[in-house]
């Protein structure tokens, strides 16, 4: 009986963190997503595992509207 309560102590706590690491990243992603010019729901995505990898491709490579509302030679930033 012991032993049982331990283990859901210790899967508990494990489901704690991991859902405080999910929160934290899509918090971080959220405002990654926003600075970059994006509409920062597109963190959401991250949580996705394939998805997740083609979005962050997406925002490495694609054209920042917050560059274009800039009016700066994007070459500048590179």
């Amino acid at each position: 009986m012991a032993n049982d309560s331990a283990s859901m102590i210790a899967g508990l706590i494990f489901l704690i963190f991991y859902a405080a690491i999910i929160i934290v990243s899509i918090i971080a992603y959220w405002k990654i997503w926003s600075k970059a010019g994006f509409n920062g729901a597109w963190s959401l995505l991250m949580i996705i595992p394939i998805v997740g990898f083609i979005s962050f491709l997406y925002l490495g490579f694609a054209e920042w509207p917050v560059r274009k509302q800039m009016g700066s030679d994007p070459r500048a930033f590179d």
